[in-house]
């Protein structure tokens, strides 16, 4: 019997030992569970709340619980605010790189101007008319103007105008990217908000060859490049760059491009 209670002692001070642990653990689990989804809700709050995908999570939930993970950044939200970005910077106390401020473009120019290779008659969806001989249209990156980009955008920012091609409302554009990964000419990106102009022509063709398949398509003149007082515009593979930290909104190039697809902003 004494060796019983020698052999029992030390059990169940191991035993009590252990449950004190055992009871601290789940407490201090539940402090920092709470702590940790009232942090995610706030941040949640923060974001844009489209659900729209664009920073590659299932949703705005997914994304902050990833923020507060480290698995993801900020930056990669394209459709929250700048302001709420700096606010969640803050609540993740890591200053984190909260990217610029863009807004989607299309760069095509080209709709009623560009010659088509055939009448299409199936359903109305770009991707559908993209399988069939690489679309309607005879140029390569021609904008097929059958609105995916419409039907996938959550904020209804792009839609094809009278002229035959899409165009991004900037006012409405929360800069997600639905439009981006969906359009299957690659026509679309992100520019920042606050740039003066953009480039409306994606064709890399020589000029000649531009001209006999769309009379609204950049010819590689470089006219562009010669007159913009900053240098902020370099011909590369037939089409104007832009480099935005240079450009000052002086539109000397908008108006001597002879096609027009340097188009204010």
């Amino acid at each position: 019997m004494e060796i019983i209670k020698a052999m029992l002692l030390p059990a169940s001070i191991m035993f009590g030992i252990a449950l004190v642990f055992g009871i601290l653990l789940v407490i201090l689990s539940q402090v920092f569970s709470i702590e940790k989804d009232i942090k995610t809700e706030e941040i949640e709050k923060l974001l844009a709340g489209s659900n729209c995908g664009g920073c590659g999570k299932a949703g705005c939930s997914a994304f902050a619980g990833a923020l507060i993970k480290g698995e993801a950044n900020i930056s990669e939200c394209n459709s929250t605010p700048k302001a709420n970005k700096e606010k969640i910077a803050l609540l993740l106390g890591n200053g984190g790189n909260i990217g610029e401020d863009t807004v989607a473009v299309v760069h095509c120019n080209g709709g009623n101007f560009a010659k088509e290779k055939y009448e299409y008659q199936g359903y109305g969806d770009c991707k559908s008319a993209e399988i069939i001989a690489g679309g309607i249209k005879v140029c390569p990156t021609g904008c097929i103007g059958l609105n995916s980009c419409n039907k996938i955008c959550p904020n209804y920012a792009i839609d094809v105008n009278m002229e035959g091609f899409a165009q991004v409302k900037k006012e409405l554009c929360t800069s997600c990217g639905a439009c981006i990964i969906n359009c299957p000419k690659s026509l679309i990106s992100r520019i920042p908000r606050n740039a003066p102009i953009y480039i409306a022509c994606s064709n890399n063709c020589k000029g000649k060859d531009v001209r006999e398949m769309c009379t609204h398509g950049c010819i590689a003149c470089g006219l562009c490049e010669r007159v913009c007082p900053e240098k902020a515009i370099t011909l590369v593979n037939n089409l104007p760059v832009v480099d935005y930290s240079k450009c000052k909104g002086c539109f000397l190039c908008v108006e001597k491009c002879p096609t027009k697809v340097i188009k204010k902003h």
